[in-house]
C-alpha cells in the first residue's frame, strides 16, 4: 500500500488564506506588518529565495523590503543596518539570508537582529524561550513540519519521534517541538551507533541532515510519518530529498515530496511570524 503524499503547497495556501484575513485586520487598524530580508553577494539560490518571499508577501498584503548588499561588504555595515532596521517601528520582522560571504560571522549578524523581530527564530533568546516553555517565535522550518505532521491526522503526543539531524536551524529546535507536542523524541547523527534500527522504531521521522536518498525503506516502520527536510541537487541536476522517496513511500503511511512539501510551509511560517510581531507591536496580541 502506497504512502499518502502530503502536500506542502495546498496546505501552505490553506494557511495563508487564514493568514490574509489577519493581515486585512491588521490593515484595517492602521498596523501593517512589515518583513525586511538583506541579501550580502550574489548567490544565485538565494536571490531566488528571497524573490519567493517576497511574492508571498506581496500576494496576502505584508510589506516587503529587500536590502541587497554587495558580497564585499564589510562586517560592521551590515551590522549597522541591521541596527536602523530595529530602530524602525515600520520594520516588524528582519532576516538576513543566509549564507554570509565568508568574512562576515554569522553568530554576530544574528545576534545583532532585535530578538522582537527575529521572524527566522534564530537569536539566543527565541531558542532558549523555546527550550524552557516560554513564548517565542518559532523558527520556521520545524514549525512548518509540525503542521505538515497535524495535517495527517496524526496524535503527536505519546508518539515515538526521530529527528535525523542535529543542527541548530532544524534538527535542534524539531526535537524541542515534538517534545512540546509530547512525543517521545530521540535525535540521530552521524556518530548515533544503529541508526537505522533506531529509525524503525519511530512512528513520526523528520529527516534534516543534507545528504541525498539516506533514508530507505528498511529504515521505516511500516504506516510512519515521514517528514525530509533534505533539499539535494544531484549531478544530473535534479533535486532530492533526504529519504528515498521511491522506496519509503511502499512502506510510510504519509510522506512529504522533495520539492513541494516542507518548502512551501517555511516561508509559510515566516509570514505568520511577521504577522505575529505587528500584532504585538500594535498592542493587539
Amino acid at each position: 500500500m502506497s504512502a499518502s503524499i502530503i502536500d506542502g503547497k495546498a496546505l501552505s495556501e490553506q494557511i495563508r488564506e487564514g493568514l490574509k484575513r489577519e493581515v486585512d485586520v491588521l490593515r484595517e487598524r492602521g498596523a501593517v506588518p512589515g518583513l525586511t530580508v538583506i541579501l550580502v553577494g550574489d548567490d544565485s539560490a538565494s536571490q531566488i529565495y528571497v524573490r519567493n518571499k517576497a511574492k508571498s508577501c506581496e500576494k496576502i498584503g505584508i510589506r516587503s523590503d529587500v536590502i541587497r548588499m554587495p558580497g564585499d561588504t564589510p562586517e560592521a555595515e551590515l551590522l549597522s543596518v541591521i541596527d536602523g532596521l530595529n530602530r524602525n517601528p515600520d520594520v516588524h520582522g528582519i532576516l538576513v539570508q543566509l549564507p554570509l560571504p565568508g568574512h562576515i560571522n554569522e553568530e554576530n549578524v544574528l545576534l545583532a537582529i532585535s530578538p522582537e523581530k527575529d521572524v527566522d527564530g534564530f537569536h539566543p533568546v527565541n531558542v532558549g524561550n523555546l527550550s524552557i516553555g516560554r513564548d517565542a517565535f518559532l523558527p520556521c522550518t520545524p514549525a512548518g513540519c509540525i503542521e505538515l505532521i497535524r495535517s495527517t491526522g496524526t496524535e503527536i503526543a505519546g508518539k515515538r519521534a526521530v529527528v535525523i539531524g542535529r543542527s541548530n536551524i532544524v534538527g535542534k529546535p524539531m526535537a524541542m517541538l515534538l517534545l512540546r507536542e509530547n512525543a517521545t523524541v530521540t535525535i540521530c547523527h552521524s556518530r548515533t551507533n544503529g541508526i537505522e534500527d533506531v529509525v524503525r522504531q519511530a512512528d513520526i521521522v523528520v529527516a534534516a541532515v543534507g545528504k541525498a536518498h539516506l533514508v530507505k525503506k528498511h529504515w521505516v516502520k511500516p504506516g510512519a510519518v515521514v517528514i525530509d527536510v533534505g533539499m539535494n541537487r544531484l549531478a544530473d541536476g535534479k533535486l532530492a530529498g533526504d529519504v528515498d522517496f521511491a522506496e519509503v513511500k511502499d512502506v510510510a503511511g504519509h510522506i512529504t515530496p522533495v520539492p513541494g512539501g516542507v518548502g512551501p510551509m517555511t516561508i509559510t511560517m515566516l509570514l505568520k511570524n511577521t504577522i505575529e510581531s505587528a500584532r504585538r507591536t500594535a498592542g493587539l496580541s
